[in-house]
């Protein structure tokens, strides 16, 4: 008789026992020979040697299952103790699910290039119109990656530039004025993580949220470090911000150059890094498009309207231009 402890790290405790310790239970009765107590996130096994082997294996797997999947089913334990697939296992192309156990993968084409760009550059912009799902995506690989411990952690930024407010004006101090320009990414971290879970590895400072201004004179290393509304950086700050790359580290920049709150007398910072950097090895540019849009189907309408007013709104300039030259000849 040998006794053994096993941790369930980086998983809900409560999620792997289930509702009233029903899936507990249920491996009680698959390993009758065991006397299988839990405590928090301990399991203490007592039996024999050959069977402790055989649940210790199985305990890993269900604990890899949720981790993955966020959520563990009777149906999927028995699967597992049978050595087969489940049901979730057999479904392909899945990045990683949500809390809800909603399956998180590419949907269109430009989708999956930039998840075939993040398997292979370490560095990638992504840029399109509103509502093509670039920085959710990006958000969804990285938590992949710290998931699958390829990094030791996520840094996620946006520049926090005033669409027609001053952040001077906004009540609280910097950290409530900041926050309302990084809820986006919070919003997606929090469909992906468990609350607790979440805010466990915010508190560790193993994902990190902050304002661009704030990765100056950092090295970022063995991370995934996403910049979010890039196209609304200075040329000064995205060269800072792509230089503070590390070992093991990829970078995900992505923008709407469509929408630049820059004043008109700056260049973005986005729009002259693609200009310089493309081509150079090790950097993928994925363009998303309208047929990209994967929001309401009304996203899609909205976009097209502005952008006919926009082409209508130039010409109209050019227009005018050619007028007032014609009048001075």
């Amino acid at each position: 008789m040998i006794e053994k402890h096993i941790v369930l790290e980086d998983i809900d405790p409560v999620v792997f026992y289930g509702v009233g310790n029903g899936h507990l239970q249920m491996l009680k009765s698959l390993f009758p020979k065991l006397r299988i107590v839990a405590r928090d996130n301990v399991i203490r096994v007592l039996g024999d040697e050959e069977e402790m082997a055989k649940i210790e294996d199985n305990i890993e797997t269900m604990r890899k299952h949720v981790l993955k999947y966020n959520k563990i089913s009777e149906e999927d334990i028995l699967d597992i103790v049978n050595g087969k697939k489940t049901k979730d296992d057999a479904v392909k192309g899945v990045i990683v699910y949500s809390v809800s156990g909603r399956p998180i993968k590419s949907r269109s084409g430009n989708q999956q290039k930039l998840v075939d760009a993040f398997d292979k550059d370490d560095m990638i912009f992504a840029v399109g119109p509103a509502g093509t799902g670039k920085t959710y995506l990006s958000i969804a690989l990285a938590v992949r990656a710290l998931k699958e411990k390829a990094v030791k952690k996520i840094i996620l930024s946006r520049p926090a530039v005033e669409a027609g407010e001053k952040l001077g004006f906004l009540p609280g101090d910097m950290k409530e004025k900041i926050d309302p320009y990084l809820q986006p990414l919070y919003d997606a971290l929090e469909d992906m993580i468990p609350a607790v879970k979440l805010q466990d590895m915010m508190d560790k400072h193993v994902i990190q949220i902050a304002p661009l201004a704030f990765m100056r004179g950092r090295t970022l290393s063995d991370a995934v470090v996403i910049l979010d509304e890039a196209q609304n950086t200075t040329s000064a700050q995205i060269r800072m911000f792509l230089t503070r790359m590390g070992c093991n580290t990829k970078m995900i920049i992505t923008g709407d150059l469509t929408q630049i709150d820059l004043p008109r007398s700056q260049t973005s910072g986005l729009k002259e890094a693609l200009s310089i950097l493309s081509g150079i090895e090790g950097i993928s540019v994925v363009s998303l498009t309208k047929k990209d849009i994967v929001r309401h189907k009304l996203v899609t309408r909205i976009v097209n309207a502005y952008e006919a007013y926009d082409k209508a709104r130039a010409r109209a300039g050019e227009d005018a231009a050619g007028a007032g030259k014609a009048s001075d000849d």
